[in-house]
């Protein structure tokens, strides 16, 4: 993958990687797709543009799906199926764009989703920082400029530290 890695100080964990379009984001996420498992949570912060659905779209695509991802603004969760190399597992796509209080929250989905054995992608992950389980990665997208973003990667958990350390390692491969 082309692209470049930033150092951060923040922990020897965090990596950020600047996507120089959306074309790489999508290619950045597929990596990420590939090393995902059942359980895995992956909550996305980010304005407006910064990317969130075409690195959901390149996730779905390393999980092997062949599902049409579409940001689901107005029914809030889209379900797809991972391909056979990854059991064929749920994966749960939940954009909380529209959610202005944690109350709005119930009954839309998102527990039972967390709760399931599927893959679980939260973009506006934000609006649901109280139901967000404390192990998971955190991916936060920035402008850097009009066709760049920056994208990081920040773990929270051994599990997600191994995954990003593996992300780190398999990246420019």
């Amino acid at each position: 993958m082309s692209g470049r890695s930033v150092s951060t100080v923040h922990s020897p964990h965090v990596l950020d990687f600047i996507s120089h379009s959306v074309a790489q984001t999508m290619r950045i996420g597929q990596r990420l797709g590939e090393l995902l498992r059942r359980g895995d949570v992956v909550a996305l912060r980010g304005d407006l543009g910064t990317g969130k659905t075409h690195l959901i779209k390149g996730i779905v695509l390393g999980l092997g799906s062949t599902d049409v991802v579409n940001s689901p603004s107005f029914v809030l969760i889209n379900q797809y199926r991972a391909g056979a190399q990854h059991g064929r597992m749920p994966i749960y796509h939940a954009d909380l764009y529209r959610i202005e209080r944690l109350a709005e929250l119930p009954g839309i989905g998102l527990e039972e989703a967390l709760d399931d054995d599927g893959v679980c992608l939260i973009e506006w992950a934000e609006r649901a920082e109280a139901l967000l389980p404390d192990e998971r990665l955190d991916v936060h997208l920035s402008h850097l400029s009009e066709t760049k973003r920056v994208v990081r990667f920040t773990p929270h958990g051994r599990r997600y530290e191994e995954l990003v350390d593996t992300l780190k390692k398999t990246a420019f491969t």
